[in-house]
């Protein structure tokens, strides 16, 4: 109940308005204000809408709106207009998200165990597009459609393989042939050799090999040979299928990566987005810049490990050399582990051979190291011996090869993130200020 003075009492038993007196005193105009009368009868309420016209009146609403929205005569008002909130302070609404919560963290670890192949090949195809693409970008840059830059990339990707198969493959099996018929002659060189006979003089080393391959011939042997070489022969077909699986893969993802990475991108809230893009688009230069130096590295060393072997005269030169640069993709370590085979295979040569083969291995990779890889890499990654090292086993560990061939672009980009993200926030930091300071 409105309170007023004494004077506006006064005014009102009179039967005047104090409202409006007072306006007449300011000299504003005057508004007749109706009061409700108390005399008057209480308005009825209405009365309650049936449950089935509800529903009747619901349907037809509803089918309304749809007609509409086939004619494209759509409220834009209505339609970009956000209904109420939930309260989320429910206890409903707790323990319901609490269960939910659940339910998708479990059946996303299971769909992850499952998905392990498919999401390997994913990012396999997601590591060579990103590699592949400074070769796009440039031929996009000299006026190229986008398409056809992706065509002829991967023209070029398939053709420089189908030359390598057609010039390795048949070599490598005729060399692989050649040394499972020698490997018998080879075992018996290695027999008379000084140092096995003393070991064998000393621990029956060869006598209880023998003995062991005898008993193990059997029934249950000749099975298991038999099951191996089955398996054998589906390996094979699902290596072809992982193949050209990553292929087709690639293809699509460097023909869509930009709308891949703006959709990527547009998740990011909007005061934090040029940074992300940024760093981004940093990562995936790095990635790229690593792609094409790594493989350059790669088949520098295969080519003068091929060198190597023909001058030394020792067997299977292809194969080793093919070996050697699939093992140098992996850097540092995958150097290391082609040296060492390569020298025990020229230790069959003899210990002048095998000292020879060393020491070029332990030249090439003081070349590698510090004339090859920064004058190739030098713009590309930027990461210490120690976290190669390590990411190579961690990622080994992890995915296996594919695992550690993508170990050094992942610690590039976690080193990136270090350095412009976690340092500067630790120091208090503004992102300008610490990409002023590098």
């Amino acid at each position: 109940m409105k309170a007023w003075p004494v004077k506006y009492a006064r005014q009102s038993r009179q039967g005047q308005d104090p409202d409006v007196d007072g306006e007449r005193r300011a000299g504003l105009p005057t508004v007749p204000v109706e009061r409700p009368d108390a005399t008057a009868a209480p308005e009825p309420e209405p009365a309650p809408v049936p449950v089935a016209d509800q529903i009747a009146e619901a349907d037809q609403e509803t089918e309304q709106l749809v007609e509409d929205h086939v004619r494209g005569n759509v409220d834009d008002v209505a339609v970009n207009t956000l209904g109420a909130p939930l309260n989320r302070r429910s206890p409903f609404y707790l323990g319901l998200m609490a269960g939910l919560g659940l339910l998708v963290s479990y059946g996303l670890v299971h769909m992850l165990l499952e998905l392990t192949q498919i999401l390997t090949f994913i990012l396999v195809s997601l590591f060579l597009a990103l590699g592949l693409e400074p070769l796009v970008s440039r031929l996009v840059h000299r006026g190229l459609r986008r398409g056809w830059a992706v065509v002829v990339v991967m023209l070029a990707l398939l053709t420089v393989l189908a030359f390598i198969g057609w010039m390795v493959v048949p070599t490598f099996v005729q060399q692989i042939g050649s040394l499972v018929e020698k490997t018998p002659g080879y075992l018996s060189d290695l027999q008379h050799n000084r140092l096995v006979e003393r070991l064998d003089s000393r621990f029956h080393v060869v006598e209880r090999a023998q003995a062991r391959a005898t008993s193990s011939i059997s029934a249950s042997t000749l099975t298991s040979v038999l099951g191996g070489v089955l398996g054998a022969g589906k390996a094979l077909v699902d290596g072809v299928v992982a193949v050209v699986t990553v292929l087709v893969l690639t293809l699509y993802l460097m023909a869509a990566l930009p709308s891949v990475k703006t959709a990527c991108y547009k998740l990011v809230p909007h005061g934090r987005r040029v940074r992300v893009v940024y760093l981004g688009e940093e990562i995936s230069r790095r990635v790229g810049g690593y792609v094409l130096g790594q493989t350059a590295v790669a088949t520098v060393n295969g080519v003068l490990t091929w060198i190597m072997l023909m001058v030394l005269g020792l067997p299977f030169p292809a194969v080793l050399a093919v070996l050697a640069g699939l093992l140098a993709l992996v850097p540092i370590i995958g150097t290391v582990i082609g040296g060492v085979v390569i020298t025990l295979v020229a230790l069959s040569a003899g210990w002048s051979t095998a000292l020879l083969a060393l020491g070029y291995y332990i030249a090439y990779h003081v070349f590698e190291a510090y004339v090859l890889s920064p004058r190739i890499m030098h713009h590309a990654v930027d990461v210490p011996a120690v976290v190669t090292i390590v990411a190579v086993l961690a990622g080994g560990a992890l995915l296996g090869v594919v695992g550690a061939l993508i170990a050094i672009p992942v610690a590039a980009g976690l080193a990136l993130i270090y350095d412009q993200v976690l340092v500067p926030r630790q120091q208090g930091l503004t992102a300008s200020a610490a990409s002023d300071a590098h």
